[in-house]
């Protein structure tokens, strides 16, 4: 068997680099009926069949997996957000970063179009609650450089709203490469689906990045949802206050005594991400426990 990466996912075939080249495959049956897809990052084991082409045989064990962006053992997620042409609703941010707490992956907020908006309220909601987070402009090349160096050594991806300019930034990592844009509709206010596939791209020596389609807001209902009873702990901001509260089963939800809710209103969490995690609840709550299994 051969080993390798999966560095691309179009039309039901894999792309997967090897120490030989690249292994254009498709998977075994058994990964659609069993729900274990493979995923663009998967480390996976390659044979040939009977016609000499590329087949997947077995998907090794994901550190992670995201539901959107599809992708697999992820050591970053960078949200690239704005606050022009489209704006980013906060809550867009705080749902995927949930999702990455959960995964145990770094969250980097990228705050993209600072050439036509600085984004100064969004830099202040995520930059207190703890986010590492970069302004850039993929017309200007502002920020380009650091958000290349808070991806050194890590395989990130790319996620965010349709239009922010997830495929302009990587054209701006990897000069040459061209990755299709598009214009943002003045009217609607929200970009094209320029990327359709998910693919890995190598910025630098142990350095990927992965760029994908983008979604629109009312996809965020569709992510992965957290229990509600760990909702709390993926808040990084609500870390110091957890455990101190009046009650032990306390939801943060302002019952008598919440340090959470306390917190809130002392302006230590700010109110954005309280009305996220609220909302997040009560999403949470209307889901079954099965619901829950993993691939």
């Amino acid at each position: 068997m051969t080993e390798g990466v999966i560095i691309k996912a179009l039309s039901g075939f894999y792309y997967v680099k090897t120490a030989d080249g690249l292994l254009e495959c498709k998977a075994r049956g058994r990964f659609r009926l069993d729900g274990t897809s493979p995923l663009v990052g998967d480390r996976v084991r390659c044979s040939l069949d009977a016609q000499g082409r590329g087949r997947i045989d077995l998907v090794e064990e994901r550190r992670n997996w995201f539901v959107r962006p599809p992708v697999a053992n992820i050591d970053a997620l960078v949200f690239v957000a704005a606050n022009s042409n489209p704006v980013t609703d906060p809550f867009l941010i705080d749902r995927v970063s949930v999702i990455a707490a959960d995964a145990g992956c770094e969250l980097i907020v990228c705050l993209n179009k600072t050439d036509l908006n600085a984004g100064e309220e969004l830099c202040r909601i995520f930059s207190g609650a703890g986010f590492p987070v970069i302004r850039t402009s993929a017309e200007t090349g502002e920020g380009i450089e650091e958000l290349r160096a808070a991806l050194r050594g890590k395989i990130g991806a790319f996620t965010g709203n349709s239009g922010v300019g997830k495929s302009s930034l990587l054209n701006r990592l990897l000069p040459g490469l061209s990755v299709p844009t598009a214009e943002v509709s003045e009217k609607l206010g929200r970009g094209r689906h320029t990327t359709r596939h998910v693919e890995l791209f190598r910025l630098e020596e142990g350095s990927y990045v992965a760029d994908t389609p983008g979604f629109a807001s009312f996809e965020i209902e569709m992510m992965k949802h957290i229990p509600k009873e760990e909702l709390a702990h993926c808040f990084p901001d609500f870390a110091p206050y957890i455990g101190r509260c009046r009650f032990l089963d306390c939801t943060h939800r302002r019952e008598p005594g919440c340090a959470v809710s306390q917190a809130v209103d002392e302006g230590a969490v700010s109110q954005s991400r309280y009305a996220s995690y609220l909302r997040l609840y009560e999403l949470s709550a209307q889901h079954r426990d099965w619901e829950y299994k993993e691939k």
